[in-house]
């Protein structure tokens, strides 16, 4: 085993969306921070080998060869996943784990992890979702409110570039927004109706993570006007949409206080039993598999929730036999995420004569109605839901039309019907039988032992995809659609990449791991900042909260490492 001589203020583990933030703010603070990724190197623009490509150019015009779909059952469900993006996403046989019940993890292993492929929703969290699983009795009481996060928010906001409208929704807080993309004409049409048939529902402008118009800090970050080419996932030539690879490590870096090392499997953190702190970090090299030593005073773990559960559970030590910090036996527990599984969608009569210019890459939103100011419904917490409306091409959706020869080509000259689609993002109740934990017997080819995972559904969950279902339905009936299709696609948990929960922050120190700044409890100089730390999972899409805790738990722990008590 290898000790490396230099020692850093921080090691951050994991350089994707929270990662990317921690480096960002303890390298701005002065502090010399070795950022560890274990997968391989991504350099925004240079890495991006298929941004600018035609459909034509691929070999299956973007589809994967059926060989490779029969390999990997699992990324090819991916959302974005084809040709275009697959050297993004892990593949099956590449990293596996053990699934006691079906769980899709999904993973994006460079630099730059899952921030490259992320879906760029940045919905702010309202008070409702940080006092609701208290208040209602389905989780433990968060440590921090709305408005110890709303000036966090604000700061990483302007930062990104995030658009959108002020619309001012008690349960959707507006944030620090440049304008938002255009409804089209039936988009439009349906938030009249919405307003119209369900006045206590609001149909808005998405926030999403793109430079609709660059301010100067954006500019200064070597980024430009996102161009609605909706090609996000392949990585943006442009620096449109948010990714720590074009954004906060190329910021971190600009520093100097930034040391980047790809290719290093986290193996475990160490624990000093004299000090009562960590002291470093195991690394396995991917390529020699040596096993090295970094050491810090600071460590942040950002290596997506699943792994960073995994990294936790395998840092033992006498202290520590059954994990870091894992007194209470809670680690690894509490494991929740979204539910995706209701969708609806409808044909929208007229507006024959309209259609829609470019290739908005974001969609609107109808904020979460459901379990607000009183627990309302027979389950608990709430759903967002998404939808838009487009249009497609004659005869690619009509199967009376010709599938061959000039009558196709010209069918395809005519734009078809509009439709209209919905689908659900909603809240799962943490639960003590949710969780995952290290298989005693198989371990991955660097010797870590594989992670099982061990989460369902419940009766709640049902119950919720039921009343979206039916509200879907109603809202499409009264906006006007035709032939109304919903479906439950009873897809398993993982699917929709929220993954949360395990290294849960909480008041009492009985009943979480971390406290009201994402520090360990019982280890003070470690800090979980990712998925993992969330008490709950709230309706909104998680990413810009995960930034948001990262930012404020890096400043936090700057100025205690300024003063000496870390």
């Amino acid at each position: 085993m290898k000790n490396e001589s230099d020692v850093f203020d921080a090691i951050v583990i994991g350089s994707g969306i929270s990662g990317g933030w921690a480096a960002k703010e303890l390298c701005e603070q002065g502090l010399k921070t070795l950022v560890l990724e274990r997968g391989r190197q991504v350099e925004h623009n240079k890495d991006y080998p298929t941004a600018n490509m035609h459909p034509w150019e691929f070999k299956y015009r973007g589809g994967m060869s059926r060989d490779f779909n029969e390999k990997n059952p699992l990324i090819t469900r991916a959302a974005g996943f084809g040709a275009d993006t697959a050297h993004f996403f892990v593949e099956d046989k590449d990293h596996p784990y053990v699934q006691e019940k079906p769980f899709d993890w999904i993973r994006g292993y460079q630099v730059g992890g899952r921030s490259i492929i992320w879906g760029r929703a940045c919905q702010r969290w309202s008070e409702y979702e940080f006092k609701a699983p208290n208040k209602y009795g389905y989780g433990i009481e968060w440590p921090i409110g709305y408005n110890d996060i709303a000036p966090w928010y604000s700061h990483v906001e302007k930062f990104i570039g995030v658009c959108g409208n002020e619309d001012g929704i008690e349960a959707m807080p507006d944030g620090e927004f440049l304008p938002p993309f255009g409804f089209n004409c039936v988009e439009q049409h349906m938030q009249d109706k919405m307003k119209e048939h369900f006045p206590d529902r609001h149909l808005v402008h998405a926030r999403w993570a793109h430079l609709t118009e660059p301010k100067e800090i954006h500019l200064e970050q070597g980024r430009g006007k996102c161009q609605a080419r909706n090609l996000c996932m392949r990585g943006c030539p442009f620096g449109g949409y948010f990714s720590s690879v074009s954004t906060t490590l190329p910021w971190a870096k600009k520093t100097g206080n930034l040391t980047l090392r790809p290719f290093s499997v986290v193996h475990s953190i160490i624990y000093d039993e004299k000090t009562g702190k960590a002291s470093g970090v195991k690394v396995i090299d991917t390529n020699t598999k040596e096993e090295i030593i970094f050491k810090a005073r600071i460590i942040f773990l950002n290596a997506s929730a699943l792994n960073s559960n995994l990294i936790l559970l395998n840092s033992r030590s006498d202290r520590f036999p059954h994990g870091l910090g894992n007194d209470n036996g809670l680690l690894g527990k509490y494991i929740c995420f979204h539910i995706y599984r209701g969708s609806a969608d409808g044909r929208m009569e007229g507006f024959d004569n309209k259609y829609f210019f470019g290739r908005n890459p974001s969609e609107p939103i109808l904020a979460n109605f459901r379990n607000l100011k009183e627990l309302e419904m027979d389950f608990k917490g709430g759903y967002t839901t998404f939808c838009g409306a487009y249009r497609n091409r004659k005869g690619s959706v009509d199967a009376n039309s010709a599938q061959l020869g000039a009558d196709f080509k010209h069918a395809l000259s005519e734009p078809g019907d509009w439709y209209i689609y919905m689908y659900m993002q909603g809240e799962t109740i943490p639960k003590k039988e949710n969780r995952v934990y290290l298989s005693k017997d198989q371990t991955d080819q660097w010797g870590i032992p594989l992670l099982v995972t061990d989460v369902d559904y419940d009766e709640n969950d049902d119950k919720m995809v039921a009343d979206f279902i039916e509200q879907a339905e109603d809202m499409l009936e009264k906006i006007g659609c035709t032939e109304i299709l919903s479906r439950d696609n009873k897809q398993p948990p993982g699917l929709d990449i929220h993954e949360m929960g395990g290294v849960r922050m909480g008041k009492n120190p009985n009943d979480s791991l971390l406290n009201e700044w994402n520090q360990m409890h019982l280890c003070k100089n470690v800090f979980v900042t990712d998925g993992a730390c969330m008490t709950s999972t709230g309706n909104q899409s998680p990413s810009i909260l995960y930034m948001a805790l990262t930012a404020r738990a890096a400043t936090y722990a700057a100025e205690e490492f300024k003063k000496g008590t870390l």
